[in-house]
């Protein structure tokens, strides 16, 4: 018998589903922050008592682990990453902190500079020059290069990056620079902007090779130390890291690639959610994945999620392809506080696992979201995480009256409400943010909620933005690291070409993606690919004169691009164009900026399979009722179901309460909950 392990690093809590192709088992453990190979290795050992198995009985029976991490999340939130010394062109090495030049807060006259990543002593200028052509104009001084790497050898640089101008269409000089760093400085891990993003734009490519140099050795390390625990421990499988495009890969690959990590974990969810979505008949989907320390949300088109080309991470730019996930601090460990100006807030600050919540009982003291829906009757004390941390519910309501409702004049009631409410503007708001704000109806769209907070409060957040249908699986609270098994192999590329579409070398343009393409089934062979290979072509177009393009589907089913191919390519530009902006000029050049490629190595998924229906009739799962606030009806004596004891077809009226082991689910008044063939709650509006 062969098993499948997903693991979720989480800020607060490390989520797992295990399976052995019948019997899913999913689970939590504390995260250990400082340390996350401690809580993968409590993952492994609690799916193996569940199998009645030891660890290495597991593990040699283990065909895979997928792995999402937040390692380069933290990494660049805690500004901890290795001390890294930066390479460029003489007179630019002032590029990465002279930024775009834009505020970015208009009013803040008071906003520090980042912190720099790469301190001004360790960015060095050396004198070399290729033009926009690619030709050299000044050869690269290699005496500088070496005199630059002794210097940085001294004062103990851990990490190089190199970006050279116009590297992204001549790379000579940066790779000449990668073997000089070779011969006097060979443990030092080197990264080169023509590797990490041959693009356009100073400033993206010279923010994403820092990061990627400033992050990588500490992944490394880690996956490195990781993967030979589980060696050690008889892991014969393999272990697959979560990118934030949406695949997995190798860790080879990813110990080198820490910029293609950023988004791993949340990259996960919102992969199972475009799967599981599809499987109950829903393409369109806005993701909403509550944890202990955030609120991430994604949207989810025709069945593919929003990808974004450039993303802030810690004031950095990073311009690599990855899910586009917006993310706000509101979880369900977000501290609630009371500001200067006497005005209630909730978030950023998280009180994490240790000491969490009041209602732990772990010492903690200030009041959180987790503590006002304890309150507010969402949360049943005894059965939170399944029944593994009984709640104390005065620890929540001191801590509420003491920090909130004192200093506002309010009951501990009305504090928690002021809580609920102030936090769910802010996901509403975080929903609205990935749809109206980029030319999207939201209610043209289905709401999945998961993390273990994200169905308590779907409800009231749908019905703010105009959502009629929510989606909530079965493995909500566990769905990030469900998605790393339902994730394919993938590699994204991108070149920058620079073409006028009256004067295009087609046959440039055609080796530039063939190229591309090569590399990137070399990568997916040496990860371990075996199954299908689908390739997706995209160029960045734009109207002369603008500095920002449109990402446009280029539909070829040959490697080599055809007329027919590019003319289909520009008129999607002008609709795509007219759809985002409301104007286009179909009757005027347009200019091709980059190539871009996706190639997707095909995975068996691990999917529920369809379950039969039962009747509507949901009372064998009714336990009682109790006490729960809902804005139209205030407190309110609420039925409350076990979730464990429903069937497919199953019908429940609001308002009501779920309990499922690790997550609960609040049908408000006017709406209906069923549960499908593929164990998803859809919870609906009733007109």
């Amino acid at each position: 018998m062969s098993y499948r392990l997903g693991i979720d690093v989480g800020g607060t809590f490390t989520d797992f589903v295990a399976t052995d192709g019948d019997h899913p088992f999913k689970g939590k453990v504390p995260t250990v922050r400082g340390d996350e190979s401690v809580s993968v290795l409590q993952a492994v050992d609690a799916a193996a008592a569940h199998y009645g198995l030891t660890r290495p009985d597991l593990l040699a029976d283990m065909e895979l682990i997928v792995l999402g991490t937040t390692v380069v999340t933290n990494t660049m939130l805690e500004y901890n990453g290795c001390k890294t010394g930066l390479i460029t062109t003489e007179g630019f090495r002032d590029v990465i902190e002279l930024r775009r030049g834009y505020r970015e807060s208009l009013f803040d006259l008071s906003l520090p500079a980042p912190h720099p990543i790469v301190p001004r002593r360790f960015r060095v200028g050396v004198p070399e020059r290729i033009d926009e052509n690619g030709l050299i104009v000044k050869a690269l001084d290699e005496e500088a290069v070496r005199q630059t790497l002794r210097e940085f050898g001294e004062a103990g640089v851990e990490a190089i990056a190199v970006m050279l101008l116009f590297s992204f269409v001549n790379p000579e000089h940066e790779r000449r620079v990668k073997e000089i760093a070779a011969e006097e400085l060979p443990d030092v891990f080197v990264t080169l902007s023509s590797d990490v993003l041959p693009q356009i734009r100073e400033f993206e490519r010279v923010s994403t090779t820092v990061v990627n140099a400033y992050t990588s050795p500490q992944l490394k390390e880690y996956l490195n130390k990781l993967e030979g625990s589980l060696r050690d421990a008889g892991l014969a499988g393999s272990l697959l890291i979560m990118q934030s495009n949406g695949g997995v890969m190798d860790v080879a690959y990813s110990g080198d690639h820490g910029v293609d990590a950023v988004l791993s974990g949340p990259a996960g969810g919102v992969v199972a959610a475009t799967r599981l979505g599809e499987q109950s008949g829903y393409r369109n989907v806005i993701t909403a994945d509550m944890g202990g320390t955030s609120y991430d949300v994604c949207l989810i088109h025709d069945g593919r999620p929003e990808v974004a080309t450039d993303q802030w991470l810690s004031r950095y730019r990073i311009a690599v392809p990855l899910i586009d996930v917006h993310t706000i601090g509101s979880g369900g460990g977000s501290v609630a506080w009371v500001d200067s100006a006497g005005a209630l807030r909730v978030g950023p600050e998280s009180a994490g696992a240790f000491p969490g919540p009041a209602c732990y009982g772990r010492g903690g003291e200030r009041p959180t979201i987790t503590d006002a829906n304890v309150v507010l009757g969402y949360i049943e004390p005894s059965f939170f995480v399944g029944g593994a941390i009984e709640l104390d519910v005065e620890a929540a309501r001191s801590a509420i009256e003491e920090h909130v409702a004192k200093p506002l004049g309010m009951s501990i009631e009305e504090a928690a409400v002021g809580i609920s409410r102030i936090a769910n503007h802010a996901m509403s708001d975080a929903l609205r943010f990935v749809s109206v704000s980029r030319g999207r109806d939201p209610r043209d769209y289905a709401l999945m909620a998961f993390g273990g907070g994200g169905a308590i409060s779907a409800g009231v957040q749908a019905l703010d933005v105009g959502i009629k249908t929510i989606l909530v699986p079965k493995n909500a609270s566990v769905l990030s690291a469900q998605g790393g098994l339902m994730a394919d192999f993938k590699v994204s590329r991108i070149r920058t070409v620079l073409q006028n579409s009256e004067k295009l070398e087609l046959d440039l343009l055609s080796d530039v993606l063939v190229g591309m393409q090569d590399e990137a089934e070399g990568l997916l062979d040496k990860a371990g690919s075996t199954l299908g290979v689908q390739v997706d072509r995209f160029l960045d177009i734009r109207y002369p004169g603008q500095v920002q393009e449109v990402i446009v589907p280029l539909k070829s089913r040959t490697r080599r691009i055809t007329k027919v191919n590019l003319s289909r390519a520009i008129r999607d530009f002008h609709d795509l164009h007219h759809q985002l902006y409301k104007f286009s000029r179909p009757g005027e050049p347009v200019e091709i900026v980059s190539a871009r490629l996706e190639l997707t190595g095909e995975r068996e998924p691990v999917v529920r399979k369809a379950l039969p229906f039962d009747g509507e009739s949901s009372d064998a799962a009714l336990v009682g009722e109790r006490t729960v606030y809902f804005e139209s009806l205030g407190f309110n004596d609420t039925r409350v179901y076990d979730g464990s004891k429903l069937k497919p077809g199953n019908l429940i009226l609001g308002p009501a309460v779920i309990h499922e082991p690790d997550t609960t689910i609040v049908v408000l008044p006017n709406q209906e909950a069923v549960l499908d063939q593929f164990e998803t709650y859809v919870i609906e509006v009733v007109e």
